[in-house]
């Protein structure tokens, strides 16, 4: 997976998930317009309401607000020269899901009222909602943090075993990711968020059969639509999602070896985390893999770039605890 199709891949997460919110905050009243006043209470002194709008305003002009927040948010993203930082990704979150939740909450305040004077406190939702925003861009910083971390510098190996001088410790750290799958996590998860949207505004119940379900799926993409693979002098230690969780660890003296091997999503049953004949693969794209052969338990591959040097320091490594046993 190449830099350029990682980039490409989050780019369309982003648009993806900038799409989804334009559409639910413009959406969200005129879909609950049956049930809304002619004017919508849209700013409230406490508990009373004292400012509105008439419904098309307040429905295109958060929209609006999103949609400059959002271009600015790239324009100043690719100004700095990373138009997919950690904190372009915070803001992202955390501005939709304010956006978003606060539009809820003045739809819920308006329902089924004839007059906006006569709109319910929108106190409750708001706060529940920056509370969610906040925690939403702090993932968001998080994840994007993580993805920066940078590669430890290793000299090509030369052959199967790395050559590590004696008193030097060598690290290495590779990432691979599918933009495809990251894609599919972000419109289910504009699914279940639409869902949640409607359900606070009090369009509809809180349909957990439609909600649950998209929402799971989203989680479960994004965990394993990435995946990064680090060696140390402790061994190999495989991690998945913006999160590096779950992960799953081997020491090096539980490695009896290491090798790069092309292996194809039609020989391990698709694409994931898969079980076959051939062990354990986690297949995110067609190529090298790296392999090991642990002492108990099937084989493991990851699909990971750069996998000829992380065999070759962890055979090294493992050479060097059975040296030491």
């Amino acid at each position: 997976m190449t830099d350029r199709t990682k980039k490409n891949g989050a780019q369309w997460g982003a648009a993806a998930w900038v799409a989804g919110v334009l559409a639910v905050l413009a959406a969200l009243p005129f879909a609950a317009s049956g049930r809304l006043p002619d004017r919508l209470a849209t700013h409230w002194g406490g508990a009373t309401p004292n400012g509105s709008m008439p419904l098309w305003a307040a429905a295109l002009l958060p929209a609006l607000v999103w949609a400059v927040l959002a271009l600015s948010i790239a324009f100043a993203g690719r100004r700095g020269g990373s138009p997919s930082g950690p904190w372009v990704g915070a803001s992202l979150l955390s501005g939709g899901v304010f956006l978003a939740g606060a539009q809820a909450s003045i739809v819920r305040a308006n329902l089924d009222r004839t007059d906006w004077k006569d709109a319910a406190s929108v106190g409750t939702g708001v706060a529940i909602t920056a509370v969610v925003a906040v925690a939403a861009g702090a993932l968001g910083r998080l994840a994007g943090r993580r993805a920066e971390l940078p590669t430890g510098p290793i000299r090509p190996a030369e052959g199967d075993v790395m050559e590590i001088p004696a008193g030097e410790r060598r690290v290495w750290l590779s990432r691979t990711s599918n933009p495809w799958l990251h894609l599919i996590g972000v419109l289910t998860g504009l699914v279940a968020a639409a869902g949640t949207a409607a359900a606070a505004g009090g369009l509809i119940g809180v349909e957990w059969a439609l909600i649950a379900p998209f929402a799971f799926a989203s989680l479960g993409m994004f965990a394993f639509a990435s995946v990064q693979a680090r060696v140390t002098e402790a061994g190999l230690e495989v991690s998945f999602g913006p999160l590096g969780w779950p992960a799953r660890r081997w020491t090096a003296g539980n490695i009896v070896s290491a090798r790069v091997e092309n292996r194809r999503p039609a020989q391990v049953g698709g694409w994931g985390y898969r079980l076959s004949g051939l062990g354990t693969t986690v297949m995110l794209r067609s190529g090298e893999c790296l392999v090991i052969h642990a002492r108990k338990g099937p084989e493991f591959a990851v699909s990971i770039d750069d996998a000829e040097r992380g065999a070759a320091l962890l055979n090294a490594l493992a050479t060097k605890q059975q040296a030491g046993a």
